[in-house]
């Protein structure tokens, strides 16, 4: 490969099972995340509702490019990489796998903005998160950047927390791929994008991570996990489309002209599509062309290409189509340690999917995007 940083935009922290039992206020310990042993394995259980097991996607890392690999649904804590969850031990692993640096986000933490309807229990699980993750990223905090989990179910209160989570050095935050309760085109969310843009903080639309309560027609029992239809439209790429399209189209990006958002581990393909389809019905149907209008000729894919990103981990078809995309716009990132990741063969991955870019290009799609839009 070429002499240039190899950056993951997507790394993750498997939460251990006394983080919230050590770290939540009294009041809350009761109600928030702890660790049940079943039958079936453990699984986490959060104010009297099972949810996922999770240690699973910390125990396979490598496991499906294993010859007759077999991946499970539930393992044991005792099973988790100690990279997934020591910010040492994290570093040697990008060592075996080539890595520079690594962006790194939560794994249980960021499936429970569908879930966890108190605002109040959510906010104090993703504050004892954050300060977990900033400790975690301590260990090396050139290697090891923080990505911080918000909720925004009050505005002012997400935004004290970015400044927080700033303070303990974070470069980023992810917010709700989705709220249903409110939508993104609401005014409410300006102090928000202000914080993030005067922050120099670009914020993400992570997967898993839709916001579904009663609200705008959609129900929170949709994302059901255990159902696999309603898991896969709950990983697909649906509801960040709703979203971009939300500030895109209500002039976010025009009254904050330096804020980023960015799209993490929905990969690239569906990108193309969409932005043809936006531009025609802003352009070419009646709805697009009474709605908002962007100052100038710009078209909404322009706005994309200015404001936004999106990161892959090993979608070819998208690679193909980075030129609609914007090279600019795209990230790489290895999602270690999860099972579906691509650690410790990333720089295989890597040469394989980028086989058709120039030096240039690669510099710029496996890192050097990466650090100019999170400062790194």
């Amino acid at each position: 490969m070429g002499d240039y940083r190899i950056i993951s935009s997507d790394n993750h922290i498997v939460e251990p099972p006394d983080l919230w039992t050590e770290r939540l206020p009294a009041d809350l310990k009761e109600r928030g995340p702890t660790v049940h042993n079943t039958p079936d394995g453990p699984f986490w259980v959060i104010d009297g509702m099972t949810h996922f097991n999770i240690f699973a996607m910390g125990a396979q890392p490598g496991v499906r490019l294993e010859d007759g690999g077999e991946l499970n649904q539930v393992e044991e804590w005792g099973d988790v990489r100690p990279g997934a969850y020591i910010g040492e031990e994290a570093v040697k692993d990008m060592d075996i796998d080539g890595l520079d640096v690594g962006l790194v986000y939560p794994s249980l933490t960021i499936f429970l903005y569908p879930f966890v309807e108190d605002s109040n229990l959510l906010t104090a699980i993703d504050r004892s998160y954050n300060d977990f993750a900033a400790e975690f990223c301590q260990a090396n905090p050139r290697r090891l950047k923080g990505v911080a989990v918000i909720n925004i179910d009050d505005v002012e209160d997400g935004v004290e927390e970015i400044k927080r989570c700033v303070k303990k050095g974070f470069v980023g935050a992810t917010i709700p791929e989705y709220m249903a309760a409110k939508s993104y085109r609401s005014r409410d969310y300006d102090p928000l994008w202000e914080c993030a843009q005067d922050l120099g903080i670009p914020l993400t639309f992570h997967i898993s991570t839709a916001r579904v309560q009663a609200g705008r027609g959609w129900d929170r029992d949709m994302l059901d996990p255990f159902d696999f239809a309603n898991f896969l439209l709950h990983n697909a790429d649906f509801w960040v489309r709703v979203s971009l399209t939300e500030v895109i189209l209500s002039g976010v990006f025009e009254r904050f002209p330096n804020l980023k958002i960015g799209v993490a581990e929905h990969e690239l393909s569906w990108i193309p599509y969409w932005l043809e389809r936006l531009n025609f019905s802003y352009n070419d149907r009646p709805a697009g062309r009474d709605g908002y209008r962007i100052p100038g000729d710009l078209l909404p894919s322009d706005v994309f290409h200015t404001n936004c990103f999106a990161d892959f981990q090993e979608d070819a078809l998208g690679i193909q189509n980075r030129d609609i995309i914007g090279v600019d716009n795209i990230l790489w990132g290895s999602d270690y340690p999860h099972s579906e990741g691509t650690w410790p063969k990333s720089r295989e991955f890597i040469e394989t999917t980028l086989a058709d870019c120039t030096e240039e290009e690669r510099a710029k799609l496996v890192g050097g995007n990466t650090a100019r839009i999170y400062g790194i």
